[in-house]
Parts: structure tokens; C-alpha cells; sequence
């Protein structure tokens, strides 16, 4: 009860039912950052330095109006996009993937311009490997023949093995090796050559 002439002290407040005075901090609600929900976790991925190449020449190419490049980049990036949502579970590729994915572009690109040549359609042949040489500036620096002959025979020396029932194991020792720079066509042929002679 307070006195006449004495001040009433305003009185703090309590949590209820605990008598409790609350504290300043406890007073203010805390803020959940945006764009989080209970129990998940954020993740981050990292895109493929190639594929930022890829997107990057393409837009410059667009810009130039080059239309050769800007198909040729359209349609290796929608393979890439194909590869990337093909599994159960969207994911981004990695630039030994992406570079895969090249290869397989291009060799398809000089399987086709051979079989247009051998039609007699210039034309088409010419365009093809206009696209293929588009996309091979992506890839490694490709091997050359004396190159890549000492890496299959230094595999068949390791190896030891002389015979064409070893033809997978030679692959994958030798594509190992090769990393890209050389078409698997390529290499099969020059292993397949090697093992026939030995």
C-alpha cells in the first residue's frame, strides 16, 4: 500500500504464474533468418567453372549474333542440362563430367560429318564439324599419335598382358591415363592394334 505523498513505482513484469520479473532480452522475440524452415538445412553448390565458360560464350555469342556458336553452345548446354536431372535426384555436373559430356558431342558431330561426306552432302558434313570444332576448343589438349601409343604400351608393360581377352582391362588402365585427351574410338582402335601385334 503506498504512502500518500510518496511516488508509485511502476511495477516490472512477470512471466505468468511465476512471479518472475522478465528481462529485457526475454521480452523481445527472436527472429528466425528468412527462407530457413525447422529441421532442414541450407545447402550450397558450387557450378561447374566449364559450364560458367559455356553460359558466358554463349551470351558473348548471342551478343555477336554468331549463329554457329550460339546453336552449337545451346544444344551442348541442354546436354549437360539432360545429364544433370537424368538420375532420381537433380544434381549439379562437375567439369570432369561436363567435359565428358563434350567429348560425347563431339564425337557424335564428326561420326555424323563422315557419314554426310560419304553421302555427298558437303554441306551438312562441313556444318558438323564446324560444330565439332566449336566444342573440341572446350576439351583437354588431345594427344597426339606417338603420345598416346607410349601410354598404351606402357600400360600392356605393366600389365603384362598380350592377349585381345585383356582389351577391357587395357581400356581402363589406358583411359585413366588418357583423362579425356584422346576419343575412346581412338584409343580402342590403337589398343586393339597393339594387342593384335603382340
Amino acid at each position: 500500500m503506498a504512502l500518500v505523498g510518496q511516488p508509485i513505482q511502476p511495477r516490472p513484469a512477470s512471466q505468468p504464474g511465476s512471479g518472475q520479473p522478465l528481462s529485457a532480452a526475454s521480452t523481445t522475440r527472436a527472429r528466425k533468418p528468412r527462407g530457413c524452415r525447422p529441421g532442414r538445412a541450407i545447402g550450397f553448390m558450387t557450378m561447374s567453372t566449364l559450364k560458367e565458360r559455356l553460359r558466358d560464350d554463349l551470351t558473348g555469342a548471342m551478343r555477336a549474333r554468331d549463329e554457329l556458336r550460339l546453336s552449337t553452345l545451346r544444344l551442348a548446354l541442354a546436354a549437360v542440362k539432360d545429364a544433370e536431372v537424368a538420375g532420381d535426384t537433380a544434381r549439379e555436373l562437375g567439369d570432369a563430367e561436363v567435359e565428358k559430356i563434350l567429348a560425347r558431342e563431339v564425337r557424335k558431330r564428326r561420326e555424323a560429318a563422315e557419314a554426310f561426306a560419304a553421302a555427298g552432302r558437303a554441306e551438312q558434313s562441313s556444318r558438323e564439324q564446324a560444330e565439332g570444332e566449336v566444342l573440341a576448343a572446350y576439351l583437354p589438349s588431345q594427344l597426339g599419335d606417338e603420345e598416346l601409343r607410349d601410354i598404351v604400351d606402357s600400360v600392356l608393360a605393366e600389365l603384362g598382358v598380350t592377349d585381345l581377352k585383356a582389351m577391357g582391362q587395357v581400356m581402363k588402365a589406358t583411359q585413366a591415363r588418357v583423362a579425356g585427351r584422346a576419343d575412346g574410338k581412338r584409343v580402342s582402335e590403337l589398343v586393339r592394334a597393339r594387342l593384335s601385334a603382340s
